[in-house]
């Protein structure tokens, strides 16, 4: 057993596949309809009331019988010894010449049995068995009128089709979209009219007119007879407007049916006839189904436009249905004259009924030729609209579809043209109901859809919104980031005070002449955003915007408008860039040659050499800056043009040697060669003539030893030699008295030479991670300046006393150490005091009370000498795991 609602999805499928059979899919339904009710009707008959009735024609000849009439004239159905006797009474003879006929010896049962044989023996196939041929021709051919709606292979797509077909016409952005397009060509003719109009005493009415029927259109859209459109009954003329379509069919078929008071309806003015749509807006749940349903139909026209099975199984169908007919003509025509009324018999039973003719009759013989010639006739007229389905499937491009009528509508002119399967169902739906696939159209235009992510912009990206998401960094600037947007919310080019813009992952951005209002915009992130600029808003981003960060995947897809910017002054490139195929070949055509102003270039790429297009922003660029994630870059002669750079930073490239090309830079004050495989540094002589170079990082390299020509580097204020393998350093570095920062933290240094003392200037030294076990007292002595001192993770078995004179040192790490104990004169450390000392728990217990009590004063807790405090601010700080480190002495091996 089965409940009726496990009924409905098969009542409502099959009201929907109706949408796709044309007016000869009907009407050969109804044929097939009659065509089966005629051979039911003769089936009907046939199996209740067919037989034959039969007679004899010869004599009886029995075989014990000696009598016989030689006299012609004497009636053939009597036998010898029924003659008539000579003498009747009158009253017998009376009765006796009412009944007429041959006088037969058959009795009922032999009578029923002679009919039963001749039925057989006498009828043609075809009376007897046309009944149930037809049923089963008639059967066939249901079966294959609706076999493309029930194949596996199109049913699932059908279904889908259908299922999507409903939900843009129920969509509430359906109506929407198309009295949007209807309004703005209501609008272009009521200017084309004005235009060519002469100049008329009453203009407001015959200005009226194309509007009027444009919006007579629209509102005939909108209530689509079509079991895909829920309406409503309990709308009203009073009633306000509302998202749901039933609401909007009812009220605009109103606004046309208003129409017949036309005196009043024409002074009215042609916009009063939509403002109520005008106010119409989606709610959220609404936007979003509209958003998923344009996904839905994209996903579903790939799908489809994939093939063409659909239109094979359709065409496959109806040449089968034209065969059939074709060849139920041909073998039931001929057995059309076969249909007789009488019958002669001659059946082999003389020996049961002794007689061998019998002429018999066929009751229904009549009637099955009449439905016989009636079902030929239903089945003539099925086999012509097969022929013309035939004909209209070669004859028309099935296979192609064009949205003809929305051409001339401005805002859906984008739909595409359509092909294979979902082009097949269109033109199926267009027999049905043209209208329906302009509601699919809908879901098809890119212009719709535009509009739609438009208004879930603007109502979800508001400008409150933005506002509240917007931070303030350190630096006081207000900062905005928009990441996985569709485009830019219309709100933000309100946004007057904002001057650091950040957009990631905004496939469709598009700035427009609104950003003339962000007034105070000067910085733009771009990370895989391609974005576009109108031409209104390329002049305000050339003079207001000074920094910009691109983050892409190929060098193709940096804007054409970026090297256009010319107040441009930092510019950072980010992405997969070779001088071959990438930065090189776009910067061969000049594209930075606008870019006057350009001092700061960041490049993270894969270069493999240092492009001569650079050299057209030598005269402005100062700073440097490639990261070149581990390429080798091979060719560095294009540095010799930036004669102006102040500072250069050539990180991850690989390179094993000082560049040559450093030459020719005079004005250099800043070298970072971090993170390369620089194993020595004899070049450093060729850089004496660089006077004014003040900092030089080269840690993150495999330098094994320092030579003596450092010593030639004088204006050196900052040496970084980090995470190498120095085991010694030479007299010569202690030479630069204008050092002020030495990093050799992460080295192979045992010990700290005593001519440390000359740098006088020092304020940080970083020693951490090395095998130092003592310090000189000269660095105690003579470094009074000295602010940070990092000697963590090394092998110090004792700190010296000196340290007291170092009265500006703020930041000491002893952490990792071989010390038992704290020097007391810590305590006249005073920048020590609020967590400058850097030491384990238990090691800071050592130290007196009251230093202890001196040097946590403006500590909040008493972890903060622990092992797990914080880096220290200082870059030149960094925290090294104790695992990293190899150490010589027992105790600090217990420790």
């Amino acid at each position: 057993m089965f409940s009726l609602s496990e009924l409905a999805p098969l009542n409502q499928h099959q009201s929907r596949s109706k949408l796709l059979k044309p007016w000869w899919e009907v009407f050969m339904d109804y044929l097939v309809v009659l065509m089966l009710m005629a051979s039911v009707l003769a089936c009907t008959e046939q199996l209740s009331r067919d037989r034959v009735v039969c007679i004899p024609l010869n004599q009886l000849v029995t075989a014990n019988s000696s009598e016989r009439n030689p006299s012609a004239g004497e009636d053939v159905a009597l036998t010898p010894s029924s003659k008539p006797p000579t003498h009747v009474p009158p009253n017998i003879q009376n009765l006796q010449s009412t009944a007429r006929g041959r006088r037969t010896h058959l009795v009922y049962q032999q009578y029923v049995y002679i009919s039963q044989v001749c039925y057989h023996e006498a009828l043609p196939l075809c009376s007897r068995f046309f009944p149930y041929m037809a049923l089963l021709q008639t059967l066939v051919l249901v079966a294959s009128g609706s076999f493309w709606l029930h194949f596996p292979h199109t049913s699932a797509r059908i279904e889908h089709f259908l299922a999507i077909l409903a939900k843009c016409c129920e969509s509430p952005w359906t109506s929407q979209a198309l009295s949007h397009a209807a309004r703005q060509e209501n609008i272009q003719d009521k200017e084309v009219m004005e235009e060519r109009r002469p100049p008329q005493p009453h203009p407001s009415v015959r200005s009226y007119s194309p509007p009027e029927t444009r919006t007579r259109q629209s509102s005939i859209d909108s209530g689509a007879d079509s079991p895909l459109l829920k309406w409503s009954d309990r709308a009203s003329t009073t009633a306000p407007p509302s998202p749901c379509p039933s609401t909007l069919s009812c009220s605009s078929t109103l606004s046309s049916i208003s129409h017949g008071s036309q005196d009043h309806f024409l002074s009215s003015k042609p916009i009063m006839v939509d403002s109520p749509r005008q106010v119409i807006s989606l709610d959220k749940s609404d936007g979003e189904q509209a958003r998923a349903l344009f996904e839905r139909v994209r996903k579903f026209r790939s799908h489809c436009e994939s093939s063409d099975v659909i239109y094979k199984v359709y065409l496959a169908q109806t040449i089968f249905k034209l065969l059939m007919v074709t060849l139920i003509m041909s073998y039931t025509i001929p057995v059309l004259s076969s249909f007789s009324f009488t019958h002669t018999c001659h059946p082999e039973e003389w020996a049961m009924v002794g007689y061998t003719t019998f002429q018999c009759i066929h009751v229904l013989s009549s009637l099955i030729r009449k439905l016989l010639v009636a079902y030929l006739t239903i089945l003539g007229l099925y086999g012509l609209l097969n022929f013309y389905t035939l004909s209209w499937i070669l004859h028309s491009s099935l296979r192609q579809y064009s949205f003809h009528s929305l051409k001339e509508l401005c805002s859906l002119a984008d739909v595409p043209d359509l092909r294979n399967d979902l082009a097949f169902l269109l033109h199926m739906l267009d027999q049905y109901d043209p209208l329906l696939a302009q509601r699919l159209s809908v879901f098809l235009s890119p212009v719709s859809e535009s509009r739609l992510l438009e208004e879930n912009l603007e109502r979800r990206w508001g400008e409150e919104k933005l506002r509240a998401i917007t931070s303030v960094d350190a630096e006081g600037c207000s900062r905005l980031q928009l990441v996985a947007l569709p485009r830019l919310p219309p709100a933000l080019f309100t946004l007057s005070q904002l001057q650091v813009l950040k957009l990631e992952l905004i496939t469709e951005a598009r700035f427009t002449a609104q950003v003339a209002n962000m007034t105070s915009l000067r910085e733009l992130h771009l990370y895989h955003c391609t974005a576009a600029v109108d031409p209104g808003a390329l002049g305000v981003l050339q003079e207001r915007l000074e920094v910009l960060h691109l983050t892409f995947t190929q060098a193709s897809e940096i804007p054409s408008w970026v090297f256009s910017l010319r107040s441009l002054h930092e510019l950072h490139l980010s992405g997969r860039l070779s001088s071959d195929g990438g930065v090189g070949r776009s910067w061969a055509l000049g594209s930075l040659r606008h870019l006057r102003h350009l001092r700061v270039l960041v490049i993270r790429g894969m270069l493999q050499r240092i492009p001569g297009e650079l050299c057209e922003v030598a005269g402005s660029l100062v700073r440097l800056e490639i990261y070149n994630e581990g390429t080798r870059l091979l060719v560095l002669t294009g540095l010799k043009r930036m004669v102006d750079l102040t500072e250069l930073l050539l990180q991850d490239c690989q390179l094993e040697r000082l560049p040559s090309a450093l030459l020719a830079l005079t004005n250099l004050r800043t070298l970072d060669l971090q993170h390369n495989n620089l194993r020595t540094l004899e070049e450093l002589l060729s850089l004496a003539h660089l006077r004014r170079l003040s900092c030089l990082r080269l840690a993150f390299n495999r330098v094994l030893a320092l030579p003596a020509s450092v010593g030639v580097l004088r204006g050196l204020e900052l040496l970084d030699l980090s995470n190498n393998q120095l085991q010694s350093l030479p007299p010569a570095l202690f030479t630069l008295r204008r050092l002020r920062r030495l990093l050799l933290a992460g080295n192979l240094l045992e010990g700290l030479p005593a001519e440390v003392k000359s740098l006088q200037l020092l304020t940080e030294l970083d020693l951490s991670g090395n095998r130092i076990e003592i310090l000189p007292p000269g660095l105690f002595n003579s470094c009074l300046e000295l602010r940070i001192l990092n000697v963590a993770h090394n092998s110090l078995s004792s700190l010296p006393r000196g340290i007291a004179a170092l009265s500006q040192l703020n930041r000491l790490d002893l952490r990792s150490n071989s010390l038992e104990e704290l020097p007391a004169e810590l305590g006249c450390c005073s920048g020590l005091h609020g967590g400058g000392l850097l030491v384990e728990d238990w090691l800071f217990l050592s130290l007196p009370p009251h230093v202890r009590d001196f040097l946590s004063r403006s500590c909040p807790t008493s972890g903060t000498y622990s092992e797990g405090h914080s880096r220290p601010e200082s870059d030149s700080f960094p925290y090294f795991s104790p695992t990293q480190w190899s150490f010589s002495s027992a105790l600090e091996s217990q420790i």
